[in-house]
């Protein structure tokens, strides 16, 4: 069975370290856990620019921020295999 994982970030264009983070994100590959990426532009909110802005690209796995300014691979992956493992009803 296939896990689904909530995937967000918190973007604007034109952020080079945005553009690496998804770029990162789209390529990896995670046998058992599918993504649904969905990408907000904080341009688009004020709310979400004045909360953002310093932060892009911020990445959330399920509502948990897993990463902000440079993409942290490591921390996005552990947060992949704990939303696999809940899926598959291991404890963390």
């Amino acid at each position: 069975m296939t896990a689904v994982a909530q995937v967000r970030v918190y973007a604007r264009e034109g952020c080079h370290l945005c553009d690496e983070a998804l770029a990162e994100i789209r390529t990896l590959d995670l046998a058992g856990t599918e993504l649904e990426i969905e990408v907000l532009d904080i341009d688009s909110d004020d709310l979400l620019l004045a909360r953002f802005l310093e932060r892009i690209p911020v990445v959330e796995v399920d509502g948990d921020v897993v990463s902000e300014l440079v993409f942290d691979r490591a921390s996005f992956i552990e947060a992949l295999k704990s939303v696999a493992d809940q899926r598959a009803g291991y404890p963390d």
